[in-house]
């Protein structure tokens, strides 16, 4: 049986989606940009300080949906700069540094509210 799942710990959805969808054992959350939950606004600061908010919110996300960052699987990584790789990759690193999940990255010629970057993620429940 498929469960929405939201939480106030990650930005609400802004349309007709859900933070997240359980089934089977899986969640599949929805991409998540760097906007503050506390504050509802966008976070100042380069692409390193927006990777650290959106890997926060997907943090949020699994938590609420009875997984960690440890039982992803699988990202995608949508960025407005494929140039900022690097500062992306480091810290999603430190996210990610042990048995780190399978991973797409792509650059995106527009992303929502013009951020740096975007990352939605697979992982396992329970």
């Amino acid at each position: 049986m498929k469960k929405a799942i939201s939480t106030e710990h990650a930005p609400q959805a802004i349309g007709p989606y859900s933070q997240a969808i359980v089934i089977n054992g899986m969640a599949y959350l929805s991409g998540q940009i760097p906007i503050d939950p506390a504050t509802n606004q966008m976070i100042e600061g380069g692409v390193e300080l927006q990777t650290e908010r959106v890997l926060e919110n997907l943090k949020a996300v699994l938590e609420a949906c009875g997984a960690t960052l440890g039982s992803v699987v699988k990202t995608t990584v949508f960025l407005k700069d494929m140039g900022e790789f690097p500062q992306m990759n480091m810290v999603y690193g430190k996210y990610f540094a042990e048995n780190p999940p399978a991973r797409s990255t792509v650059q995106a010629a527009k992303l929502p509210r013009d951020v740096s970057v975007e990352i939605d993620c697979i992982a396992a429940v329970g």
